[in-house]
């Protein structure tokens, strides 16, 4: 595919993952890709996977820094002439209780999930606004950041806080021509899930999720390629879930239903 070839696009957290994905995806459409974190041997290998054709690059910088978002996109900007696609993939988790949540994880996931995305964003969006052109800007949020799930107080309210800073930004930024999406994934098989999901708690997503499977990151990178597509082109504001389903589900009684079709 060669769809975004002359495009220069951002993305934060892309050195594993959904951002990792979604930034070989973009190398594959015909970017120019610069990968930002703070993982250098991830990176590499990465980078080495990858026939980018030396399009895909990385620097290595702490997303939640509003000094490293500035001097990060002041260095690709001068590298390239701007930016036209910023993807906010950077994030984490730390699941805990509400009442155990103590300020130290509290600042951590803001910092790390919505600090960083409003830096990244903000820094990128000058640019944009500067250069004249329009852009196109997908914050990654979470399901996390629609329901009322445990041990998410911290993630899911930082989750949560994107959203609303994604359509905050997409109202202020039409006017220069720039689109600003969300994509909210659901359980995607991730190495992170792979580590932390015991089976019981895999047991309890494959219950509520209609598709009953995880996602992939290459589905997540797919729902960013069309984002950053023309056929989004009217596409701004809005929060797009890559979920299987799982928060269009209420209760799903798989035996009563067979009985009632039985009958």
């Amino acid at each position: 595919m060669t769809g975004l070839i002359g495009k220069i696009a951002l993305v934060t957290g892309g050195t594993r993952g959904l951002g990792a994905a979604t930034a070989r995806r973009l190398v594959e459409d015909g970017a120019h890709v610069v990968i930002v974190g703070r993982d250098e041997a991830a990176a590499r290998k990465l980078i080495s996977s990858v026939d980018a054709g030396r399009r895909l690059m990385f620097i290595k910088a702490d997303v939640g820094d509003v000094d490293a978002a500035a001097d990060t996109t002041r260095r690709v900007v001068e590298q390239f002439g701007g930016i036209d696609i910023l993807v906010n993939s950077a994030g984490g988790s730390k699941l805990m209780p509400f009442l155990d949540t103590d300020a130290a994880t509290l600042e951590t996931m803001l910092s790390v999930n919505l600090k960083g995305t409003f830096f990244f964003a903000q820094a990128v969006a000058r640019t944009m606004v500067n250069r004249g052109r329009g852009g196109i800007i997908i914050n990654i949020s979470s399901i996390s950041g629609q329901r009322g799930s445990t041990l998410r107080a911290a993630y899911g309210m930082a989750k949560s806080a994107i959203i609303q800073l994604t359509r905050v930004m997409a109202v202020e930024l039409a006017p220069h021509g720039i689109r600003v999406n969300a994509i909210a994934p659901g359980p995607i098989e991730t190495r992170a899930a792979t580590e932390r999901h015991l089976p019981t708690t895999r047991s309890a997503y494959l219950r509520t999720i209609p598709m009953r499977r995880y996602g992939t990151p290459e589905e997540v990178a797919a729902t960013a390629m069309f984002l950053v597509s023309d056929a989004a082109s009217y596409v701004t504001g809005h929060i797009l879930n890559v979920d299987g389903g799982f928060c269009a589900a209420g209760i799903m009684e798989q035996e009563i239903a067979a009985q009632v079709s039985a009958a």
